[in-house]
């Protein structure tokens, strides 16, 4: 069986976070000898468009989605949140997308670094890990898109 190779799709809002979040991504891909690649989004609400873009080219097994949403003073927290889990999990039972789940939603920085640290909480590797769960179950159960 070829290795799976992984889109990773980083909103970078909060880049000091993120890139905490792509190390533990990182290192796990490598760790599975997974091929992978790397875009960047704004924000958090841009992460389903640019999947459901990525699956249209059949290039990937894949997607690993990562990011932060820190609560503020508005409802934007609640949309944001809301929105793109939302878009993310329509494909992934619309377009039997496999996507790994590393969108921190958080009250402060403190709670987001915990989480996303490569010592802590690590959930970078978790949702590269989610990812390639789901890519083996499409390929027992021969899912082919």
């Amino acid at each position: 069986m070829k290795s799976p190779h992984i889109l990773i799709i980083a909103a970078n809002f909060y880049p000091d976070v993120t890139g905490e979040l792509l190390g533990g991504a990182r290192t796990t891909l490598n760790n599975f000898k997974a091929t992978f690649d790397e875009i960047e989004v704004p924000g958090a609400f841009e992460i389903p468009a640019a999947i459901n873009f990525a699956i249209q080219s059949k290039k990937y097994d894949g997607y690993v989605a990562l990011g932060c949403v820190i609560r503020g003073e508005t409802t934007h927290y609640d949309y944001v949140c809301g929105e793109s889990a939302r878009g993310l999990m329509e494909l992934a039972l619309n377009k039997n997308a496999a996507i790994g789940y590393g969108i921190l939603t958080v009250e402060n920085m403190d709670q987001a670094f915990v989480r996303a640290n490569v010592t802590e909480g690590n959930k970078g590797r978790d949702a590269v890990e989610a990812c390639l769960k789901l890519v083996a179950l499409k390929s027992q159960f021969g899912i082919k898109a």
